[in-house]
């Protein structure tokens, strides 16, 4: 590591220790054990069930009146797809809650993006989600999807979109604690991928560069006691030329994102509204 590297990780471990002991973080980082304990028992089941969750419906016969409601008044919302990228060393099981509160808002086609921890490029790896949306758009009959990225996945969705023409094909790209802005804190480990999301990585400098006629909606939540983005502001999207909306959630660490209950229940409404465009915050 170069002295300029050494110096960097020295400054992310600073900045970590003045901030770890704080009370917001200590409440934070308890409700997150409680997250991660729940999701570690989980864990096993995403390495062998199947990440699709499908509920094609003809009629409305055993829908709740939220359901009915969406199909009835939003047929189009309804019938999007969605598809779901998890974080590095993680599994569709992250998505748990979020995908049974989908299903019962009455979105019809929900389905998980995955790759290997061992994942070594963020830019060959949204080249396959890429793929994985055109299958998605061509077995549905869909032209648009949404996504909604956790962490790494939402940096391979926002390259996909900003970078491979996923912006004809996304019409709202969620992230929740990505590091869109990179983070101090990869500068801890030299492992390839982890160098990507430096805030001084040549793939940092390609997302800041410009990307006219991008319609895609992109919603950005960040925490402010997220521990992996560093410092947690580089979580938001901070682009010229992007439709994004950056929301703060207070007290929620980074694997407690997916699982929060004000997280999921505005993710579920947002994407219950095709028309509803958002600015920069």
């Amino acid at each position: 590591m170069s002295t300029d590297g050494i110096w960097g990780a020295l400054e992310g471990l600073k900045y970590g220790a003045r901030s770890a002991l704080s009370p917001r973080v200590l409440q934070g980082a308890a409700v997150e054990l409680g997250w991660i304990t729940t999701h570690l028992a989980m864990y096993p089941l995403g390495l062998v069930g199947g990440s699709a969750a499908r509920a094609e419906r003809l009629n409305l016969s055993g829908l709740t009146p939220a359901q009915r409601s969406l199909l009835v008044g939003d047929v189009q919302a309804a019938g999007t797809p969605i598809l779901l990228a998890h974080g590095i060393i993680d599994n569709h099981t992250i998505f748990a809650l979020m995908r049974r509160q989908l299903l019962r808002r009455g979105f019809t086609r929900i389905e998980t993006f995955s790759y290997s921890p061992l994942t070594l490029d963020v830019r060959s790896t949204a080249e396959r989600m890429a793929d994985e949306v055109e299958r998605l758009c061509e077995e549905s009959g869909s032209e648009q999807i949404h996504i909604v990225g956790h962490s790494l996945g939402g940096l391979i969705a926002r390259y996909y979109v900003q970078r491979l023409g996923g912006a004809e094909r996304v019409h709202t790209c969620v992230t929740l604690g990505t590091p869109h802005q990179g983070t101090v804190a990869a500068r801890l480990l030299p492992w390839p991928l982890v160098k990507q999301l430096r805030p001084d990585s040549d793939l940092m400098e390609e997302l800041a560069e410009p990307a006219p006629d991008c319609p895609t909606r992109f919603v950005a939540f960040y925490s402010d006691v997220d521990q992996l983005i560093v410092p947690q502001r580089r979580a938001r999207i901070r682009h010229a030329d992007l439709i994004a909306h950056n929301i703060r959630i207070d007290g929620v660490g980074h694997l407690s994102l997916p699982f929060h209950g004000d997280v999921v229940h505005q993710i579920t409404g947002m994407l219950s509204h095709l028309d509803q465009q958002d600015t920069v915050a």
